[in-house]
């Protein structure tokens, strides 16, 4: 079933209804791994492929290096006490800002809903209208990346999970900081692939009915009943499933990852003029029909949230956007570098 995203100020508009923990190993998890470059069909290909992955086409990437694992809470710690970043989920919301992405003529929410804060998933109590997530999502003062559900949670014991409530721009600041970037989408599938040849998940082609103890999603009913099969309620610590083959975890599942790229529900369908496109850095503009006036980018692989009867986000091919601005309790990243000496 097709999911209807809303940005982060329509979630507000109708939705208003510390220290390091000591003890915990993060040094080996820096690690990136070299993603030897090819040819390879981009897109969806199996019944599920919603029309966005398609039609398929040719694309060539070199290579690259990648971070073998989504950037950990105390990666994304080192950075901000190297630097003094403040999140964007940290700051009061700009409505000067936000409505450039609504129709003209939006009224302005109360400022007490404008006050700094993110999306926390919170379960239902039974079945829902799969297309209107604002019945999960609560936007919730307070929440970010030190506070994942907010006001009285912190990183206790989570040091080596996924940084959470991080948009755009903060992706993009860890990255700059760290010398290194955000992959393209194009990149970021040919890495997910894992080296297979054209498999529908970074493990293969698996039924995701038999792949418990592969990847953080969803087992169950979502949003209301997850039997907690892989071991989390939310996101896991990185490493605790199998690698692909380029020794890349969680390209499936726990968090969503940040691609470069502007999102465009038809850019696979835009004319080129080379049979194969080589290295494709992404459209010029955004465009989402849903969403004609907020800029998008594209989110790859997945969260703990996905199951296959919500976003099967697990698929290498399936595509996810969000405006640069938003930050939600299952979106991370994971950065690349070009090689060199």
């Amino acid at each position: 079933m097709p999911v209807i995203l809303r940005p982060l100020v329509l979630l507000i508009l109708f939705c208003v209804t510390g220290c390091r923990p000591q003890g915990e190993e993060v040094a080996d998890m820096e690690e990136m791994v070299l993603i030897p470059g090819g040819t390879f069909t981009m897109g969806g290909k199996s019944p599920q492929a919603d029309p966005d992955e398609l039609p398929r086409r040719q694309v060539q990437v070199a290579d690259f290096l990648m971070d073998k694992t989504e950037v950990t809470n105390a990666q994304f710690l080192e950075f901000v006490e190297a630097t003094g970043y403040i999140t964007v989920a940290e700051r009061d919301v700009d409505w000067d800002e936000l409505r450039k992405q609504v129709p003209p003529g939006t009224p302005k929410p109360p400022d007490s809903v404008l006050r700094a804060g993110s999306l926390v998933f919170v379960p239902t109590t039974g079945p829902v209208d799969l297309r209107d997530y604002s019945q999960w999502w609560a936007w919730t003062i307070g929440a970010n990346w030190r506070h994942p559900e907010g006001p009285g949670s912190d990183l206790e014991n989570r040091m080596d999970h996924p940084v959470v409530h991080i948009a755009l721009q903060d992706a993009r600041a860890y990255a700059e900081w760290a010398g290194k970037r955000l992959p393209t989408e194009a990149e970021w599938e040919w890495a997910a692939m894992g080296g297979l040849d054209d498999p529908k998940y970074p493990w293969g082609n698996e039924s995701i009915a038999n792949a418990t103890g592969k990847a953080n999603f969803w087992q169950g009913n979502f949003p209301y009943q997850n039997s907690v099969a892989d071991g989390y309620p939310r996101t896991a610590p990185v490493q605790s499933y199998p690698p692909n083959g380029y020794g890349l975890y969680d390209m499936a599942g726990n968090v969503w990852e940040w691609c470069q790229d502007k999102y465009r529900a038809d850019a696979y369908r835009q004319k080129s003029s080379t049979a194969v496109l080589v290295n494709p850095q992404g459209p010029a503009r955004a465009y989402d029909p849903l969403e004609p006036y907020a800029e998008k980018y594209v989110i790859r692989g997945g969260s703990f949230l996905c199951s296959e009867s919500y976003c099967s986000g697990y698929r290498v091919a399936r595509r996810m956007r969000s405006t640069p601005d938003s930050s939600f309790g299952h979106t991370g990243f994971r950065c690349v570098r070009d090689p060199g000496p």
